[in-house]
């Protein structure tokens, strides 16, 4: 029996200071949202990943990793059929609760609405809708 044909590998794109934001978490949890993202970019959705939730659209998803005592999400936008953008990647640092600090939603709200806008310059062709 033939192994499956995986579909095409999208292209990942960093919004942002989200690439740098990678390189500055420890090295294991850099692998774990290595290999997420890349389950993302063939089309699957990786073990532990959800809609991000706590007021954000629907298309923005994350991923949490624990590490030394410390929660890093990676989050990131899957909506698209051509490209995965990375929109943030930080530790978790609510002063309250379990709920993300304004600030960091707030971000990850601005760096969505720019890969819609890089979207819509870089792959809507003219005459779409």
């Amino acid at each position: 029996m033939p192994a499956p044909v995986r579909p095409p590998l999208r292209p990942l794109k960093w919004v942002g200071g989200s690439k740098k934001s990678l390189d500055g978490v420890p090295e294991d949890v850099k692998d774990v949202f290595g290999a997420a993202l890349l389950d993302v970019q063939y089309g699957d959705t990786p073990a532990g990943a959800k809609p991000f939730g706590e007021g954000l659209p629907r298309q923005i998803w994350k991923i949490a990793e624990d590490f030394d005592g410390n929660t890093y999400r990676a989050v990131y936008t899957a909506a698209f059929p051509e490209v995965v953008y990375v929109l943030d990647v930080f530790m978790k640092k609510s002063k309250s609760g379990i709920g993300t600090p304004k600030m960091d939603k707030d971000r990850v709200r601005e760096r969505f609405n720019a890969a819609k806008r890089d979207y819509d310059e870089t792959y809507r062709r003219t005459g779409e809708s």
